[in-house]
């Protein structure tokens, strides 16, 4: 007889809908930190290079039928992109009993919207977590369902928290969390190259450069989350007076460096919610 989902017991029985880069990057990192169960869980994906890729990667059986993932497991995480929701959600529906949690890590896709395909009485929570998940270093953000219990609530904060930072926020905020933590490191592999070009521009090897370049953006994110520091206090005692430092900044801010950072967090926040509208 199957049961609700309790956050005590672990390893779990975990079923990804969808076998793609992040579902692929969860199983491994859950897997490796006890959280998943390699033998009770399973995958599903319509592609043949997708299946073969997360299989090499996590030894979890993968198949093209969801519905079996959905029989054999009690955790769902339901990862395919926005515009297959629908499909995937009306295929499983049939199979989807009280002992289900499903969890959601489509952008865009609302509680609403998974209720509307899943059923009123399904639990559900949403969790928009980024690939940095796959070396232990992810920041994710989720929202319950009114469905969602305590317990569900503590299955996201242990398997999301085993691969990095989780915050709960209001469900009108997971957009933003997308723009930001979401799409955030794409953004941050831009700025790595980019230092690594200037320090090659300047005479350095292409491999000292990238390593230093993302060493230091490894030490700045690491001063900021250790010593609570305001990033501007700490961008402060870096710049000495007609230093080497200030002279950078000024010309970061010539080039409206900041503006463009919060303009690309803004748009992706807003293709996450256009996302959400046509899936």
């Amino acid at each position: 007889m199957n049961h609700a989902v309790d956050a005590s017991v672990f390893p779990l029985s975990v079923g990804f809908l969808g076998a793609g880069q992040m579902a692929t990057a969860l199983a491994t990192a859950w897997a490796k930190a006890g959280c998943l169960d390699r033998e009770k869980s399973r995958a599903a994906d319509p592609l043949a290079a997708a299946r073969h890729k997360f299989h090499t990667a996590t030894g979890i059986a993968v198949m093209e039928a969801n519905t079996t993932v959905v029989e054999t497991c009690d955790v769902l995480i339901l990862a395919v992109k926005p515009q297959a929701v629908a499909a995937v959600l009306a295929e499983v529906r049939p199979r989807i009993r009280s002992h289900h949690l499903l969890i959601s890590i489509a952008a865009g896709v609302t509680l609403q919207q998974l209720a509307a395909g899943l059923g009123e009485t399904t639990r559900l929570i949403r969790v928009m977590p980024n690939t940095p998940c796959l070396v232990g270093a992810s920041a994710s953000g989720y929202a319950m369902a009114p469905t969602a219990t305590g317990a569900d609530s503590e299955v996201v904060e242990k398997l999301f928290g085993a691969v990095g930072v989780v915050y709960r926020v209001p469900e009108h905020l997971l957009d933003a969390v997308t723009g930001l933590s979401g799409s955030g490191p794409a953004f941050v592999y831009v700025l790595i190259e980019a230092l690594a070009d200037g320090g090659v521009k300047c005479g350095l090897p292409r491999n000292v450069a990238v390593a230093l370049a993302a060493q230091t953006v490894y030490g700045a994110a690491k001063m900021v989350l250790e010593s609570g520091q305001h990033p501007a206090v700490l961008k402060d005692a870096v710049a000495s007076p007609g230093g080497t430092t200030i002279a950078g900044l000024h010309a970061l801010e010539r080039a409206a460096f900041r503006a463009a950072a919060m303009d690309a967090v803004e748009a992706a926040t807003r293709r996450a919610e256009q996302l959400g509208q046509i899936s």
